[in-house]
């Protein structure tokens, strides 16, 4: 399969002494979708600034579809489309105008420009706002129109740096929709995301960098396996007064109040396994949900350890 990011021991050092990237290394397949994850200053703004050549590397070889950033600077930028974090248009030009002007960019015929601007306005849900001046578009609204913008070129690979902040719910749901329905025609992504909950819904492999190190780099499925508990808030029908003893059952619980309890639970327990726990014990759940996203706990915990074995060094 053809890789369409190939980082091999990238360095970043700032000029005021800041090591953004310690020598990372890290391969994405043509057709993935790819979820880099971190805290912030853990180095994924710096990594995508040295894809995009926004940002001189230190060191290191990058390679994006088989060709050096270095010396295929224009070859490089048309298979590529970057949306950024920050919000980077002219706030006073015509949505239109914004997309028809990156079009320029790429030199693009303005028929063309003009047929691509349409397209993906409309797939955004922004045609009927093509002639407004784009300061008056809503928060969700400016981040369709980049990915509008970085789109217009119909680049082999996009990166999309917290594409959904600030977006509410509706919205962030049909920018899935969107997403997915474009990795399967055939793009390649990758998300940046604080939404731990849209990486795992989305992407396929994981990268998750800490401190300018990349500290894991699998696929979601082998991450999420890897997770040996679960904790649940549970919600009663029954008010009850005390836990029952679980006797030797792999779980362990703590009551909130009278209506609601904790209960965390090995992996290696089905869910027909802690329902049968709870009929067992007469408990009448009316409701179960996850105390937190099992990419959540699985992150923290990764951190937890890369941290750990950093200090012991």
């Amino acid at each position: 399969m053809t890789t369409a990011i190939a980082i091999k021991d990238l360095t970043k050092t700032y000029a005021n002494g800041f090591e953004a990237l310690k020598g990372i290394s890290l391969e994405v397949e043509q057709g993935d979708f790819f979820a880099l994850l971190g805290p912030n200053g853990a180095g994924k703004s710096t990594t995508i600034g040295v894809l995009s050549t926004l940002v001189k590397k230190s060191g290191g070889i990058v390679e994006i579809f088989g060709k050096n950033v270095d010396s295929h600077v224009y070859e490089t930028k048309l298979d590529l489309g970057v949306v950024p974090q920050e919000i980077n248009f002219s706030q006073f030009e015509r949505v239109k105008d914004i997309v028809m002007t990156q079009a320029g960019y790429y030199g693009m015929p303005r028929s063309l420009a003009a047929e691509r601007c349409e397209k993906y306005l409309r797939k955004l849900d922004l045609w009927d706002k093509r002639n407004d001046r784009s300061r008056t578009l809503s928060g969700g609204m400016k981040r369709r129109l980049m990915i509008a913008r970085a789109l217009v070129h119909e680049p082999k690979l996009l990166i999309l740096d917290e594409p959904t902040a600030g977006v509410d719910i509706e919205l962030r749901r049909s920018m899935w929709e969107f997403l997915t329905e474009l990795n399967e025609s055939g793009t390649t992504i990758i998300l940046t995301t604080h939404y731990l909950e849209e990486a795992e819904q989305l992407c396929r492999n994981i990268a998750i960098i800490d401190h300018g190190r990349i500290v894991e780099n699998t696929s979601m499925r082998a991450l999420l396996k890897a997770l040996d508990k679960q904790t649940y808030i549970v919600e009663l029908a029954t008010p009850i007064e005390s836990l029952p003893n679980w006797g030797d059952a792999p779980v362990s619980a703590t009551l909130i109040d009278a209506h609601s309890f904790e209960i965390t639970v090995a992996a290696t327990l089905t869910m027909s396994g802690l329902f049968k726990l709870f009929l067992d014990r007469s408990i009448q759940v009316s409701a179960l949900r996850s105390k937190s996203n099992r990419l959540e706990q699985l992150f923290l915990s990764r951190l937890d350890n890369a941290r750990g074995e950093s200090a012991d060094v």
